[in-house]
């Protein structure tokens, strides 16, 4: 049996960002959870490009893939989840992992990339810690 799945609704509810940016890197959808990770209300993201959230020394190697994406029509980040740094909108920094989905026209060349992401600054911390204690423990080990 299939069902009507309402899209705006499921974009809406979802608990992981969703941001859609054009084939100029334009952002054309930013949903509620994009809004609490970040702290940009809709209105504020749209149309500005993703350097709201990309650190300022990652911005020229992000637009350089995105050009590459958009010209190719291929992405290695489509099946992989990719971990990187963002800062939300009042500069703080964050750890966020994301995947993304390219979005075809007719004529088959790119018309949006869609990126699903999700804040793992608590797990990165977390895993900083426990890799800090490790290297202590080995160091002590070594030592005694």
């Amino acid at each position: 049996m299939q069902t009507s799945v309402n899209l705006e609704a499921l974009v809406t509810a979802a608990g992981d960002a969703i941001v859609v940016c054009d084939p100029n890197g334009a952002i054309t959808l930013w949903n509620p959870a994009a809004e609490r990770m970040f702290g940009f209300a809709e209105a504020e993201a749209l149309g500005n490009s993703l350097d709201l959230i990309i650190p300022e020394r990652l911005r020229q190697r992000h637009g350089d893939g995105y050009r590459k994406t958009m010209e190719t029509g291929q992405t290695k980040y489509g099946e992989d989840l990719l971990r990187v740094p963002a800062i939300d909108k009042a500069g703080g920094s964050m750890s966020i992992a994301f995947s993304v989905a390219l979005m075809f026209d007719d004529d088959g060349q790119v018309s949006a990339i869609a990126a699903f992401i999700r804040d793992e600054t608590s797990r990165f911390q977390e895993d900083r810690k426990l890799r800090k204690r490790l290297a202590e423990l080995e160091s002590e080990a070594a030592h005694a």
